[in-house]
């Protein structure tokens, strides 16, 4: 009986729901444990080399399609916040530690690491769509994989470009991304904020200094308090009231709860392959 996608997704499921941190440990259990040698591994068992080779090279289009079908019967089901927002997509990057054996994922001299890039759905919930690289490479170029034209993009200072802003008018990626609160604003119009609101500035501007990094296209910029601390946010979405933007910024923190979550339920930090392949193959089996 050869180690077939079927035998290859049971194994992963199962590495990650008892939380087994290493493919060794998981070989060992399914030739030892009467229930994992009679559910999850082959009637033959499978063999150190085979299993690996696989990790590494094989069942990745089926993970991506299998992960696709399940998280379509999860949108069927799960309710959808907040529908008056829009379809909201948080973006945002995290590191994998990784070994030295990893030669795709650089980092810093001596210090291997990945980075997983992330769409998550706020509307319900879930992770959307999901992109892997090394652990030094620039998360705003894959804003495109991950955002789709009609979602809107939430995401912190990080992913503020004046460029990008232009590019995603243009291209139909609406945005909710917080700005440095010294980011330079040529005021084109001011908007009535409503009195006792913790939202205290709401403008359409071009941002950036003319003829180095000015925006080309006009954007809405929402000043609000929290806390004492205060926010500032650009964004296409003139459709939306003041309040409804500084909130749908506020759900962008649901990204940071699921990574959180996901570093200590899916085993990202026990990598059990040495590949790109093997690494987006396991974070796929976890989600899955």
């Amino acid at each position: 009986m050869t180690f077939s996608f079927e035998y290859h997704l049971k194994a992963l499921v199962y590495l990650h729901l008892q939380e087994y941190e290493s493919g060794r440990e998981l070989l060992q259990v399914l030739e030892e444990d009467e229930f994992a040698k009679e559910y999850i591994a082959p009637p033959d068992g499978v063999g150190r080399s085979t299993f690996f080779e696989a990790m590494n090279t094989r069942a990745l289009p089926q993970l991506i399609k299998m992960y696709e079908l399940l998280q379509q019967q999860a949108k069927d089901i799960l309710p959808v916040s907040s529908p008056e927002l829009g379809n909201l997509v948080a973006v945002d990057g995290s590191l994998i530690d990784a070994v030295p054996t990893m030669e795709f994922a650089d980092y810093r001299n001596g210090v291997k690491k990945a980075k997983v890039h992330l769409g998550f759905n706020l509307n319900q919930g879930i992770p959307e769509r999901i992109a892997l690289s090394a652990g030094k490479t620039d998360e705003r170029p894959f804003v495109k994989k991950l955002v789709q034209p009609g979602q809107t993009m939430i995401a912190d200072r990080y992913y503020q470009c004046h460029k990008n802003f232009d590019e995603y008018q243009s291209e139909g990626r609406h945005f909710v991304i917080r700005i440095k609160k010294s980011t330079r604003k040529i005021i084109i119009a001011e908007h009535v904020v409503p009195e006792g609101s913790h939202v205290f500035l709401d403008v359409t501007a071009l941002l950036g200094t003319k003829g180095i990094n000015q925006t080309e296209k006009q954007v809405r910029v929402v000043g609000y308090r929290i806390d004492q601390v205060d926010y500032y946010v650009a964004t296409d979405r003139f459709d939306l009231t003041a309040e409804q933007v500084a909130f749908a910024y506020k759900l962008r923190w649901d990204i940071e709860k699921f990574f959180s979550w996901w570093k200590q339920h899916l085993n990202v930090y026990h990598v059990i392959a040495r590949s790109a392949h093997g690494l987006m193959a396991q974070m796929l089996g976890g989600l899955i």
